[in-house]
């Protein structure tokens, strides 16, 4: 009767396949020690409000350099290697300062971007009271999704140091349209 030893993995050996070299042990060891990533999701969909008007400037070719807006939904992906004390990845109800954000940034504002050659004229329609505009780097859903990234996963170091990070933005339109951002973290391998 054979023993095997649990604790190191014997050598792969994928040579009688006629295909890949063996894998050492050590190898397999590691793969053995990498911890398991835990996500959980937040999200605003359309019915929270998020109605804003913008225009992408650059698209001459297309009506969506006009006025044009949205009810915009985020969902936001929280990834963590280790459970707070409740075995969350990350508090929910923690998150009224996004939510926050969200609502001054989108909700029934005119966003425009800061390159706008309309900017000054769009501008002007605050001046007169009939538009919260809110200037920033640059729109669409894609633009979004990266200045939502950004401005969370500062509010998230805050919050849980490295404990916690963003792993993901998505930015919806309407239920055909939506973009992503997802910034690379060093050491961890992209989602499956």
């Amino acid at each position: 009767m054979s023993h095997t030893n649990l604790l190191t993995p014997p050598t792969l050996n994928h040579t009688a396949l006629g295909s890949a070299p063996a894998i050492p042990a050590p190898a397999i060891q590691a793969l053995a020690r990498t911890r398991p990533v835990y996500r959980s999701t937040k999200t605003y969909d359309h019915n929270v409000g998020l109605s804003c008007c913008f225009r992408q400037w650059r698209a001459s070719h297309s009506h969506c350099q006009l006025l044009h807006g949205y009810a915009l939904a985020f969902t936001f992906v929280f990834a963590t290697q280790d459970l707070d004390d409740r075995n969350w990845c990350f508090d929910f109800g923690a998150l009224k300062p996004v939510k926050a954000w969200l609502q001054d940034t989108f909700d029934h504002t005119l966003v425009v971007a800061a390159d706008d050659p309309e900017l000054p004229a769009l501008q002007a329609l605050a001046s007169r009271g009939l538009a919260e505009v809110r200037v920033l780097p640059a729109v669409g859903c894609e633009a979004f999704a990266q200045q939502a990234h950004a401005h969370v996963s500062s509010f998230l170091q805050a919050q849980t140091g490295d404990r916690v990070w963003l792993e993901s933005v998505e930015v919806r339109e309407h239920g055909a349209n939506s973009a992503m951002y997802q910034a690379a973290r060093p050491g961890l391998a992209p989602p499956g």
